[in-house]
C-alpha cells in the first residue's frame, strides 16, 4: 500500500484524471468493438463491403494525420481532446438512433453467421460508412493530442511507467470488460450498446475538461502567427526523416500494421464462419487482448530492461508471422484466444518501448508534428492493408472456396511478416535505441 501511495504522488493527480478518462473512453471502445462488427455483419455479408467500413475508419490516418500534427502543436491539446470526444459522442448517438429506427428490418444477431445471401441494408450501410469516416477524423486528432499531452502531465523519467499503466487500463477496459458488456447489451437490444458508447465519450470529455486548467502550458499555448500548414508539416517531416532511428522505425511499423490489417479486414466473417463463434464467444475472443495487454503493460518495461530494447522488438516482429500461420490452418477459437493474448503482449511491449522513446527524444515544440508524421507512415498503411485484405478474400472466393478465401489473408500475412523481420532486425538494435536516447 505504501508503494502505491508513493507512486501516485510521483505521477500526480493530473495523470490519474487522464488515466480515468482513458479508462472510460476505452470502455466505450470495447463495447463498440463488439457492437459495430456484429452490426455490419447483420447489414451485409459481402467481405469487400465489410472491409470498406474498416477502410473508411482508417482512411483519415492516411489523409489527415499530417495536418492533425500541426493543429496539435498550435492549439491547446486538452481542449482538442474534449472537442473530439464530444464529436465522437454525437456520432455514436446518431448511429444509435438510426439503428433503433432500423432494428425491425435486421436479422436476429445469433443467426447472421448462417446467412450468406443476406440482402444488404443500404440505409444502415451508408450510415456506417459515413460515421466510420468521421469517427476516423476525430480519432486521428484526438489520439495524436492525447499521446503528445502526456509529457505535459508527468515528468520525463516517469513516461514508461505512465505509458505502461495507460496501455494496461486500455486493454482491460477495451478488451476485457467492454466486449462481454457489449455482447450483453446487444442481447438486450441491438441499439443499446451505441447509446452506452455515446455516453462514455461524453463522460471522458468532462473528465479531460477538469484537467485542462492545471496542465503545463509550455507546449499547449496557442501561437499568434498565422498557420502555415505546408511549412509546419515540412518541418515535422524533415525532423523525422533526418532521424536515423525514427525513420526506419516508422516505416517498419507501417509495414507491420499493413500486414496485420490484411487479417482484420473481414475478421468478423472469419470468426463466424471458420471459428463458428456465437455472439457471446465473439465477445469472449475480445477479452484475449485484455489478458495480453495487461501483461504487456505490466511486464513490458521489465522485459525491455532484461532483454534490451532491440531483442524485445525482434520478438514482436517474429511472433507475428508464426501466429498468423497457426491461425490460418486452425479452426479452434480456444487456440485463437491464446495466440491473440500472446501477440498482444508483444504489441504492448513494442508500444511501451517506442512511444516512450518518441516522447523522450522529440523536441516539445515539434512533438505533435513529428508524432503525426510518424503515425502517417505507421498508421496510414492500415487502410491500404485492410482494402487489400478484403479484395483478396473476394478474389479468392471467386474460385469457389469461401473457407480458403477467409483463411488466405493469414497465409499472406505470415509470408510478408517473415520478410519484414529479416529486413527490420539489423535496423532496430539496442545500441541504436540507447544512442538515440543518450543524444537528448
Amino acid at each position: 500500500m505504501r508503494f502505491k501511495a508513493k507512486e501516485k504522488v510521483a505521477l500526480g493527480k493530473n495523470y490519474w484524471r487522464l488515466f480515468t478518462a482513458h479508462a472510460v473512453s476505452n470502455l466505450g471502445d470495447g463495447i463498440a468493438a463488439i457492437a459495430y462488427p456484429w452490426l455490419a455483419s447483420a447489414v451485409t455479408r459481402s467481405p469487400f463491403l465489410i472491409a470498406l467500413v474498416a477502410v473508411a475508419s482508417r482512411l483519415p490516418w492516411l489523409i489527415f494525420t499530417l495536418p492533425a500534427g500541426v493543429i496539435t502543436d498550435r492549439f491547446n491539446r486538452g481542449k482538442i481532446i474534449v472537442a473530439m470526444d464530444i464529436a465522437r459522442g454525437c456520432l455514436a448517438l446518431l448511429v444509435a438512433i438510426v439503428v433503433t429506427l432500423e432494428s425491425d428490418s435486421l436479422p436476429k444477431l445469433n443467426e447472421v453467421s448462417s446467412l450468406t445471401d443476406l440482402e444488404t441494408n443500404w440505409t444502415l450501410y451508408i450510415v456506417l460508412i459515413v460515421t466510420a469516416l468521421l469517427f476516423g477524423f476525430a480519432e486521428v486528432l484526438r489520439d495524436n493530442s492525447a499521446q503528445t499531452l502526456l509529457p505535459s502531465v508527468v515528468e520525463k523519467n516517469n513516461l514508461e511507467s505512465a505509458n505502461g499503466k495507460l496501455w494496461s487500463v486500455e486493454y482491460v477496459t477495451n478488451s476485457f470488460i467492454g466486449p462481454p458488456l457489449g455482447s450483453f447489451l446487444l442481447g438486450i437490444a441491438i441499439f443499446l450498446p451505441f447509446y452506452i458508447d455515446s455516453a462514455a465519450f461524453f463522460i471522458s470529455a468532462g473528465l479531460i475538461a477538469t484537467l485542462i486548467p492545471s496542465l503545463k502550458r509550455v507546449d499547449t499555448e496557442k501561437k499568434v502567427e498565422k498557420l502555415n500548414f505546408r511549412a509546419e508539416i515540412k518541418e515535422g517531416f524533415t525532423w523525422l526523416w533526418g532521424h536515423e532511428l525514427l525513420r526506419p522505425m516508422a516505416l517498419i511499423l507501417g509495414a507491420l500494421n499493413a500486414i496485420g490489417a490484411l487479417t482484420t479486414a473481414v475478421f468478423i466473417l472469419f470468426a463466424q464462419e471458420i471459428l463458428e463463434t456465437s455472439l457471446f464467444i465473439f465477445a469472449v475472443l475480445g477479452t484475449a487482448g485484455a489478458v495480453g495487454g495487461s501483461l504487456g503493460g505490466i511486464l513490458g518495461p521489465k522485459i525491455s530492461k532484461k532483454l534490451g530494447s532491440g531483442p524485445s522488438l525482434y520478438l514482436t516482429l517474429l511472433s507475428g508471422p508464426i501466429i498468423a500461420l497457426i491461425i490460418g490452418v486452425s479452426s479452434s477459437w480456444h487456440l485463437f484466444y491464446l495466440l491473440t493474448a500472446i501477440s498482444t503482449v508483444f504489441a504492448v511491449l513494442w508500444n511501451v518501448i517506442t512511444v516512450s522513446l518518441r516522447q523522450s527524444i522529440i523536441p516539445s515544440h515539434l512533438l505533435g508534428r513529428v508524432n503525426s508524421v510518424y503515425r502517417f507512415f505507421a498508421w496510414g498503411s492500415i487502410p491500404i492493408g485492410t482494402l487489400l485484405g478484403g479484395a483478396l478474400v473476394d478474389l479468392v472466393e471467386l474460385m469457389g472456396d469461401r473457407e480458403f478465401a477467409l483463411r488466405s489473408p493469414y497465409f499472406l500475412s505470415a509470408f510478408l511478416g517473415l520478410a519484414l523481420f529479416i529486413f527490420a532486425a539489423p535496423r532496430l538494435t539496442t545500441a541504436k535505441i540507447e544512442a538515440a536516447r543518450g543524444s537528448n
